[in-house]
């Protein structure tokens, strides 16, 4: 696991993602223009949560998330998304 020095605010989360699908089950190499956005990530980071509301994922965790969820970040090169924990569809 990646230890980063970003501290998420109430209830976001930074998740780095897993990497996209090289080939296909079948063998077929999938080219870099064809790779599907991954939907699916390890948590690096966690908020203390809202004050009503605390967080439910720990770091550490595998978990689903939207296509579209979350905010793309490079830190020291490497890629990361902070997104708030309702984006997060499942722990997997």
């Amino acid at each position: 696991m990646s230890k980063v020095n970003i501290k998420p605010l109430a209830d976001r989360v930074l998740i780095e993602p897993s990497p996209a699908e090289t080939t296909t089950a079948s063998g077929i190499i999938i080219p870099d223009s064809a790779k599907e956005k991954p939907q699916k990530g390890t948590v690096i980071a966690v908020g203390k949560g809202t004050k009503n509301e605390p967080t439910t994922v720990k770091v550490g965790e595998t978990v689903l998330y939207g296509k579209y969820a979350g905010t793309e970040l490079n830190v020291e090169g490497k890629d990361y998304l902070i997104m708030r924990e309702s984006d997060i569809l499942a722990i997997v």
